[in-house]
C-alpha cells in the first residue's frame, strides 16, 4: 500500500507576530527580520524534497513558500488559511483581557466561535477538505511528499484533529519556517479520517544522516 508524506511548516514572521495580534484573515507581509531568519534556516537545516508546495493564500505563506521552495510549483490551498477572528483580528490579548466575549472564547470549545469570526470546529471541517483535496491529487498525479506552508493555529489543529497518536492543540507549538510530517494512506484516510504524525521538520544535518 501507497504512502503520501505531507510536511506543514508555519510562515516566517510578520510584524503582526511581533507585536502580539491576533491575525487571522488579515494579510501582512513577512518582515526583513522574518525573511532573512528562513534563508538563515534554509542554510542550515535540510528541508524535505517535496514535489509540490500548497500555500495558504495569505502573502505571509506565499512569501514563506518561495524562500523554503523556490524550485516548486505552489499551489493556493485556501483549506489552509489562519483561523478567521473576527472582531478580534488585529487586537492584541491585553486589549482584550477585559473583553466578556474574548473570555468566552477562551474558555469554550470547538464551537466556540469570536464575534463574526469562525470556530475551531469549522476551521476542521475545511482543512478535512484541504487534505482530502491534497491526497486524492497525489494518488492521482504520483505524488509521493507535499508541503502545506500555512499557520501555527491551522498546524495545531489538523494535528490534533486527525493525527495519530492523539496530541491536545495546545501541545503543539512550530517556530517559523519549521513543522510537522505527517503520513496518509488511502485506507486510513477513508476509514478513520486520520494520518499518522511522523514528527518534527525540517532536520539539522547530522539529524538527517541519522535517518
Amino acid at each position: 500500500m501507497k504512502s503520501y508524506h505531507i510536511s506543514f511548516f508555519r510562515h516566517g514572521h510578520t510584524k503582526a507576530n511581533d507585536n502580539g495580534m491576533y491575525i487571522g484573515t488579515t494579510d501582512f507581509p513577512l518582515t526583513d527580520k522574518g525573511r532573512a531568519e528562513l534563508y538563515d534556516k534554509t542554510e542550515h537545516f535540510v528541508y524535505p524534497k517535496v514535489e509540490r508546495v500548497y500555500s495558504s493564500p495569505l502573502t505571509r505563506c506565499t512569501e514563506t513558500a518561495e524562500i523554503l521552495f523556490p524550485d516548486r510549483e505552489i499551489v493556493m490551498a485556501e483549506e489552509f488559511s489562519e483561523l478567521h477572528f473576527g472582531k478580534f483580528e488585529g487586537k492584541t490579548a491585553n486589549e482584550l483581557i477585559q473583553n466578556e466575549a474574548y473570555l468566552a472564547w477562551l474558555k469554550g470549545g470547538m464551537d466556540a466561535k469570536p464575534p463574526e469570526g469562525e470556530s475551531v470546529a469549522e476551521l476542521c471541517i475545511r482543512t478535512y477538505r484541504g487534505l482530502h483535496r491534497i491526497l486524492m491529487e497525489m494518488m492521482d498525479e504520483d505524488l509521493r511528499h507535499v508541503a502545506v506552508v500555512t499557520h501555527s493555529g491551522v498546524i495545531a489543529n489538523t494535528i490534533a484533529c486527525f493525527g495519530i497518536p492523539k496530541y491536545d492543540a495546545k501541545q503543539i507549538q512550530c517556530e517559523a519556517g519549521e513543522g510537522i510530517e505527517v503520513l496518509m494512506t488511502a485506507q486510513m484516510w477513508q476509514q478513520s479520517q486520520a494520518f499518522e504524525v511522523l514528527g518534527l521538520t525540517p532536520f539539522l544535518p547530522e539529524e538527517s544522516e541519522e535517518l
